[in-house]
């Protein structure tokens, strides 16, 4: 019921969490369209599916429009998945390996200074090159903050990316980052040692702001927007093929404006 309740459509599209392991596969076929043949991660595992031991445990969040022409890798029973977004909640986590993003950063220190919170991981995030626009990220938005509602998240985490493996290439877009979003002691979490990145590359002199933050990332401009903070340190992931941030969004830092598009929490 809790599932049911999640389904959300809009502009002729819905969003909703996958029903089966047949639909998990589609998510993981969409995943290996996306990252491997178009930004060129490392492949590992079965051939044409982008998947790990975390996808066992986590919920598939999909974005589905109606099915017009013949049916293709992304064809669903309701239609052609054009987006999904991996939510994995500390529940699931615990006792099966922690977190995907605790391979890149510290995260136990902020679990146990939270340990009365309910923690949420996102990741895994793609859409379809044609379906890029606002009404399919609109969607996986409302789809998360649906599901935070129903299961009563606090705070949300996980890696949001730079294309690349070279820090220096985003040396004003890290260092505005690290230097202007100012994380609250409580909520700092940093790089594992044997991965960490500076991010404070370059003088605050040397880039204007608000052209930095027009240039983010998509995800990231849209995690800032919200409210969100950021560990301390990057991390190169080779095998996707970026360097990779920590981004922390409790729910009670969220800007109160985006409840009258999403909800607000209770």
């Amino acid at each position: 019921m809790r599932h049911e309740a999640l389904a959300f459509m809009r502009h002729h599209m819905k969003v909703r969490l996958a029903r089966s392991p047949d639909e998990v596969r589609v998510a993981q076929r969409l995943r290996y369209h996306v990252f491997h043949e178009e930004c060129g991660a490392v492949h590992r595992g079965e051939q044409g599916l982008d998947a790990d031991c975390f996808d066992g445990k986590s919920e598939h969040l999909l974005v589905i429009e109606p099915l017009t022409g013949e049916p293709g890798p992304f064809t669903l029973e309701d239609g052609t998945l054009v987006g999904t977004y991996r939510l994995i909640t500390q529940n699931k986590a615990q006792g099966n390996g922690g977190f995907y993003s605790a391979s890149e950063y510290d995260l136990q220190p902020l679990l146990r200074r939270h340990a009365n919170l309910r923690f949420l991981e996102l990741g895994r995030s793609c859409v379809l090159k044609r379906a890029r626009g606002t009404a399919v990220v609109e969607l996986l938005w409302q789809g998360i903050w649906n599901f935070v509602r129903i299961y009563k998240i606090d705070v949300m985490l996980g890696c949001a990316s730079f294309d690349g493996t070279d820090p220096t290439a985003h040396k004003t877009a890290l260092s505005f980052l690290s230097q202007k979003v100012q994380t609250p002691d409580v909520w700092h979490t940093k790089a594992l040692p044997e991965r960490f990145q500076d991010m404070n590359l370059a003088p605050e002199s040397s880039y204007e702001a608000k052209r930095v933050l027009a240039s983010l990332p998509p995800l990231i401009k849209g995690y800032l927007r919200l409210g969100c903070y950021f560990g301390e340190g990057c991390v190169i992931d080779h095998e996707f093929n970026t360097v990779d941030v920590l981004v922390i969004l409790p729910v009670s830092a969220i800007n109160p404006r985006y409840f009258t598009r999403f909800g607000a929490p209770a």
